[in-house]
């Protein structure tokens, strides 16, 4: 039988799904004020609703709440005044719009309440202002032909209003992409909009919102999921924007756009390179950016921290041949360095970068995942949000200017959480004598005389890395009922240098599987662990993973197959960016690699996931593994082992409450049946 739960939230997955998750961080240009997004559940728990609040930078003062909106508020950034701008879909009370209102631009000032301060009809997004002066950005969903009237047959909201009273929702498109994991593109196209904030508060009764300036008037998808950054005086954007190129294809260079005129001028355009994660320097003299170099059937990806002229004279490794990946580079305020978090070997720590020399200090020396870093405006700290395997997202400190520094957790608007085990790591050597590791958690109640059953979990990208908390995979609810979760990186993982990314790089089936066998009879080697009692799990590509292994192997008594690649030959055309599966996926690699070939070899039982929402790997998929398995059953139908627990309205993650709950609910269930031989106990709700 399973082990008794243990009392902590992870056990109840209502009280789980309660805790607060905090995300983000913006801090004031004076260093005062730091300010970060939580969401939790609103009253009826049926969806997450994020608020603002503000994080002492010294760590004297509590946390203190700054909206309490009806709907939720996001993307928070400070203009030089000291007003903190954010998007909000509540309505304004000075317009009696509707609760269905698209997001708008708020600002709340340092004294005083929040107010509308811009509109537009398909809503505002990512909010960009300068350092100096009272220039601000956002993107605006806006349709094609649309101007910048306010009112009248060629505006947006005109355009907008023609469609829905004939309820039309088709859109003809030109090229690829049609869709982005679970977004429809189209009609509507994201432009960049410009507009000087106002200069104080409105007089009383008055009413002033922006006028925005369309930057982008034809922009077709150029700037589609773009990263942008102005110049320090707000004379330009400096964004990525997608070319098309022929057979399908595309690549991203990157564009300065003036704010004046809407002129553009390319900084940096190479067909063999991605441009990524912009930042500008403090001096207005180069962007900071990522360059992913393109993949090849034989070649993965790499990737480089890059400086950009912003004269337009040229592009510099900064750093050559490290691959910071999942890096997002900030300046500091000299201008001579750039800190950034990056994967290195089932962490993310944070780095500080000497720009002239290259010259790399690792600034943590902890397990943490670190993300949206803000560089104080003396240069002596960084402020951002740390996460890891055994540690919900919190607002942390850290000294600068040492290597190897331990972060101060900032008093902050989650409470701290117990957790019902603890963290381990086991290390072993694959084959070809490359080094592998993956994280452990154990419950409490592991010991030689009650060996936990072990889950072996297998992360998504493929090109990533367990290295931080998640909510939708969260190792520790798995633990406190008594199971063992081994996180592995297998090859194709990132933060372990080039070479070992390569070794899975068009063959899935070999190294990132053998690496995973290897690494789990290396963990089962503890005398806390139960060899006879195992099961693998695995999202997106960890689903792919999944179902290689159940036709490889009936070492595990039962295998989850979240939103998974079956078959490769159909996948690449029908996911939503076919021209990327493209340069690895191959009609060899394909063959050599295609888990649905190897049906009639699954005798493990199966748990399908999967969301008719998703774009990334599209339900059809799903649809294409549930019927191979049930084809490939040649016993009585009433005794099928596999189940297939399938969301309409869900996308490539599961991403309202009560569905979650669902699906922690259902896979334990289904574990506990085949992993400990109970009956199986359908969750009420599906039943």
């Amino acid at each position: 039988m399973a082990h008794s739960p243990t009392a902590t939230p992870f056990a109840d997955l209502d009280a789980f799904t309660a805790l607060p998750r905090t995300a983000g961080l913006a801090l004031s240009a004076d260093g005062t004020r730091l300010v970060t997004t939580v969401a939790t559940l609103t009253a009826d728990a049926t969806r997450w609703r994020t608020a603002l609040w503000e994080v002492d930078p010294a760590g004297e003062r509590p946390a203190r709440r700054l909206t309490r909106g009806a709907a939720a508020e996001s993307s928070p950034v400070f203009a030089p005044d000291g007003t903190l701008l954010f998007t909000s879909t509540r309505p304004d009370p000075d317009a009696g719009a509707a609760e269905d209102a698209p997001a708008a631009l708020w600002a709340l000032p340092p004294t005083g309440e929040a107010r509308v301060v811009g509109t537009r009809p398909g809503g505002v997004s990512a909010p960009l202002v300068a350092r100096t002066g009272d220039r601000v950005v956002v993107t605006s969903a806006t349709m094609p032909g649309a101007d910048d009237a306010e009112d009248g047959p060629t505006s947006d909201a005109a355009r907008r209003k023609a469609r829905e009273e004939k309820k039309v929702t088709a859109v003809l498109h030109a090229r690829v992409p049609v869709r982005y994991w679970d977004s429809d593109l189209g009609p509507d196209e994201p432009r960049f909009l410009t507009a000087q904030l106002p200069a104080g508060e409105p007089a009383a009764g008055a009413r002033e919102t922006l006028r925005w300036r369309d930057l982008t008037p034809a922009p077709g998808p150029r700037y589609h999921e773009a990263s942008a950054a102005l110049t320090p005086d707000g004379a330009e954007l400096v964004t990525t924007e997608v070319v098309a190129r022929p057979r399908g294809d595309q690549h991203v260079r990157m564009v300065a756009i003036s704010t004046a005129d809407g002129g553009v001028r390319v900084l940096a355009d190479d067909p063999q390179r991605e441009f990524g994660a912009v930042a500008v320097s403090p001096d207005g003299r180069h962007v900071a950016a990522l360059a992913e170099s393109r993949s090849t059937p034989e070649r993965p990806p790499s990737v480089r921290l890059v400086l950009v002229a912003l004269d337009g004279s040229g592009v510099r490794e900064v750093v050559p041949g490290w691959d910071p990946w999942g890096a997002q580079p900030q300046w500091g305020p000299g201008s001579d360095e750039l800190f950034l978090a990056a994967d290195d070997h089932g962490r993310a720590p944070v780095f500080r970068v000497h720009v002239a020399t290259g010259e790399v200090t690792r600034l943590t020396g902890d397990h943490g995942a670190y993300g949206s870093l803000c560089v104080s405006p003396d240069g002596a700290h960084v402020y951002a949000v740390r996460s890891a395997v055994d540690a919900p997202p919190a607002v942390v400190r850290l000294d600068a200017r040492t290597a190897g520094g331990e972060p101060q957790h900032l008093p902050g608007p989650a409470p701290a959480v117990q957790l019902p085990g603890t963290l381990t790591e086991v290390t072993t050597t694959a084959a070809d004598g490359s080094d592998l590791r993956a994280w452990l958690a154990l419950p409490a109640t592991a010991s030689a005389e009650a060996p936990a059953p072990l889950l072996l979990w297998v992360h998504g990208g493929p090109l990533s890395s367990w290295n931080s908390w998640s909510w939708r995979w969260n190792p520790w609810v798995a633990v406190a009922r008594g199971y063992a979760v081994l996180l592995p990186d297998p090859g194709l993982s990132t933060g372990y240098g080039a070479q070992f990314l390569a070794r899975g790089w068009g063959a899935w089936g070999e190294a990132p599987y053998t690496d995973l066998m290897t690494v789990t009879d290396a963990a089962l080697e503890r005398d806390d662990l139960d060899a006879a009692r195992t099961a693998a799990m695995g999202g997106s590509f960890g689903g792919y993973v999944a179902n290689w292994i159940a036709g490889h192997t009936d070492r595990f008594r039962a295998i989850v197959t979240h939103a998974s690649l079956w078959s490769l030959g159909r996948f690449g055309a029908t996911t939503d960016a076919p021209w990327y599966w493209a340069r690895e996926m191959t009609p060899a690699m394909v063959a050599a690699n295609d888990p649905s070939a190897h049906v009639d070899r699954i005798t493990t039982p199966v748990l399908v996931i999967h969301g008719d929402k998703d774009f990334r790997v599209p339900i059809g998929e799903g649809l294409a593994l549930w019927w191979a398995l049930n084809e490939n059953w040649d016993g009585d139908p009433a005794e099928v082992p596999h189940r297939f627990l399938y969301y309409p309205d869900e996308n490539h993650w599961v991403l309202t409450p009560q569905h979650a709950i669902l699906w922690y609910e259902t896979v334990f269930a289904f574990l506990a049946t085949h992993v400990h031989g109970v009956e199986l106990q359908v969750p009420d709700l599906l039943r």
